[in-house]
């Protein structure tokens, strides 16, 4: 049996051409037309890439800085002790903290979006793998999550600097902002993370690296992207 729609998703899917792939100015017109929600949905671009994930040599990890912010109230937990805690409690980060930190985080607290480690923590911090990881939150070098310098981390994650990860079946999803940002800072922030992918290509990538690019809202039906003005910019 069909999955029956709302009507506000039926209105939305009438505004999109199936068969078509739009240019990205188009694109983002096109969801601003889409009919709002009461809660302010996220904005996803949401890339299919011609890697095998199964090879480490083809894994796609990095993050990027939106232009216009990520619309969210970001909680950073910094494991830090010394001038590095105090740097970081100065940054705004809302938790701080090492070996306390460490066991409330062993025994269930989850209540934060991002985890910032200085390298001398990470001897103790790798041993919360098996409860960050399956979030997406053990720190990290690539992603500038593991450093010396926290109070920089912790200022680009709360100015909008998002993450992004090759999943199992060769996705990405990355957020790019909220419903109720302008057209103008959708396009901004949409623009800064598909040019980010396309640099992140890995050396060992064959043939086609960008197979599809669509933008949605939460409760939208996906537009395709046209991802060729950004191969050749």
């Amino acid at each position: 049996m069909a999955q029956k729609r709302s009507k506000r998703y039926e209105a939305a899917a009438k505004l999109v051409d199936k068969t078509k792939v739009y240019s990205w100015s188009e694109a983002v017109k096109i969801l601003k037309q889409v009919p709002p929600t009461k809660a302010d949905q996220t904005i996803d671009l949401a890339f299919k890439l011609g890697v095998d994930p199964k090879q480490s040599d083809q894994m796609v990890r990095g993050t990027v800085a939106l232009p216009a912010g990520s619309g969210k109230n970001v909680r950073v937990l910094v494991f830090a002790k010394g001038a590095a805690a105090e740097a970081a409690k100065a940054a705004g980060a809302e938790f701080v903290g090492f070996e306390d930190l460490i066991k409330k985080v062993t025994e269930g607290f989850q209540d934060f979006d991002v985890a910032v480690a200085t390298p001398e923590a990470m001897g103790e911090v790798r041993k919360l793998g098996r409860v960050l990881g399956p979030r997406g939150l053990m720190p990290n070098p690539k992603t500038g999550t593991v450093t010396d310098d926290v109070a920089k981390a912790i200022k680009e994650c709360k100015a909008g600097r998002v993450e992004f990860k090759l999943d199992k079946a060769a996705n990405l999803h990355v957020p790019c902002g909220k419903f109720s940002f302008p057209a103008e800072a959708i396009e901004a922030n949409g623009r800064a993370v598909i040019e980010a992918i396309v640099r992140s290509r890995p050396p060992a990538a064959k043939g086609r690296f960008i197979e599809t690019v669509t933008l949605s809202s939460t409760f939208s039906p996906g537009i395709r992207i046209d991802i060729g003005p950004f191969l050749t910019s």
